[in-house]
């Protein structure tokens, strides 16, 4: 069974296991520099945490921290985010959270971006209605290289 709840600070940790895994962060491609330090991670979190502007939830998956969700940005450009645990990858998880996290958040439009070549987040991301309505390139910090994105929006 999935779920959301409020994040917790014992969630943060977890987040950091699933975040600093060099598979995960090749396939996000786009990832921040502080997912590469725990001490900065832990700051982006207390940020995120304190910010009235974010929406964040913890998802669960049978009672066990899986991973995460966020809306976040100015009203005209608020964006989606998350990310699941790689041991956790191909089961729906993404889907199931991601359309109840939606759910919670009446903002539109909203938009996300994917690497690409990340057919699997690009997936995930059309189920739960998002569109690709762009392409570009930027620098992906987790390949060390300018990749093609894309950017989606769900209206």
């Amino acid at each position: 069974m999935i779920s959301l709840r409020e994040t917790r600070d014992s969630d943060v940790p977890r987040f950091w296991a699933h975040q600093s895994d060099p598979d995960a962060q090749h396939d996000a491609a786009f990832t921040g520099k502080y997912h590469y330090d725990r001490a900065e991670f832990d700051a982006h979190w207390a940020r995120i945490r304190a910010d009235d502007g974010v929406v964040h939830r913890t998802i669960l998956a049978d009672g066990e921290v899986v991973g995460q969700t966020a809306v976040y940005g100015p009203p005209d450009e608020r964006e989606v985010t998350y990310w699941i645990d790689r041991a956790h990858w191909g089961r729906g998880i993404a889907t199931a959270a991601l359309t109840a996290f939606l759910d919670l958040v009446p903002d539109r439009p909203l938009y996300a971006h994917a690497a690409a070549d990340n057919t699997g987040s690009i997936r995930v991301l059309e189920k739960c209605g998002f569109a690709v309505t762009g392409h570009d390139r930027g620098f992906a910090l987790a390949r060390a290289a300018e990749i093609d994105e894309v950017t989606l929006t769900l209206t």
